[in-house]
């Protein structure tokens, strides 16, 4: 049952990373309803992350190249620093400095006090609304090509929130863009290849954590493994059509997902059919 759950939470992870839904509170919620999961935990949440924003790479890989080979030749004045690919490269590293920071001052917070059912409900009610509101009357005129250092750091700080489960990683930062009247495809764009340097160290420093100190954990690394794998697939074939969507589509469905969801979880929470 542990492999099935897995490989369960790990469709889940790959569903939802993307969406403006929050994939963290998915698991968590998804993890309160499954027979032995509980809660999968931060490491599992982290480490199956790093297969979603593997299709990242996959997806965006030309991008990606580009904006890291033009870096290092501004860096070492082969091309002018203003360069618009250097400056995105400059751009995504202000851009994660916040996550980095905040994200290690409340290492234990986040692990344990903020993994609360009721903060989850709460997070998905009050970031849809706002997502729902910048969607609705943001100007959303603004190109990548328009990035300024202070609306990177502004798109740093609503990442940081997603901290939290239930802000969600994309829809904090694409909630952000939109208010800076950016369009849904560039505050989008931005916000994935944003969270490419935080969700791999973020990944990685949890992995490195549970290779040297072994603790009890929900899930063996094989099963994490195979969850992060499944995460990678079902993450690829959602980010492609989630790019397509908001071409030709609001945010309004997702909002009113997320009112919904966390409304049901808190009437659950109340009458005490699941535990906080």
């Amino acid at each position: 049952m542990h492999f099935v759950e897995a490989v369960f939470l790990g469709f889940v992870q790959g569903l939802t990373e993307f969406l403006p839904i929050s994939s963290s509170a998915h698991l968590r919620i998804v993890g309160a309803f499954l027979p032995d999961a509980g809660d999968p935990g931060a490491a599992f949440t982290a480490i199956t992350q790093i297969g979603t924003e593997t299709a990242v790479i996959v997806f965006f890989w030309r991008d990606i190249v580009r904006i890291i080979g033009h870096w290092f030749r501004a860096l070492i004045g082969r091309i002018p620093r203003n360069d618009p690919d250097a400056k995105m490269g400059w751009l995504i590293i202000v851009g994660t400095i916040p996550i980095v920071v905040l994200g290690l001052l409340f290492q234990n917070e986040i692990e344990t006090t903020l993994r609360s059912l009721w903060i989850v409900a709460t997070s998905l009610i009050v970031f849809g609304v706002i997502l729902g509101i910048a969607d609705m009357y943001a100007k959303q005129k603004r190109t990548l090509d328009q990035l300024t250092v202070g609306h990177g750091i502004v798109y740093g700080l609503a990442q940081a929130l997603a901290l939290i489960p239930g802000v969600s990683r994309s829809g904090g930062t694409i909630t952000a863009g939109l208010l800076l009247g950016y369009t849904r495809e560039a505050a989008a764009r931005y916000a994935f290849l944003l969270a490419i340097p935080a969700v791999f160290g973020s990944g990685l420093f949890e992995l490195y954590k549970v290779v040297k100190s072994p603790t009890p954990e929900v899930f063996t690394m094989a099963e994490t493994a195979v969850a992060t794998v499944v995460a990678f697939v079902v993450g690829l074939a959602v980010i492609a059509f989630f790019m397509k969507w908001i071409t030709r589509h609001s945010f309004m469905p997702f909002v009113v997902y997320r009112v919904a969801l966390g409304t049901v979880l808190i009437v659950l929470l109340a009458l005490g059919v699941i535990q906080a």
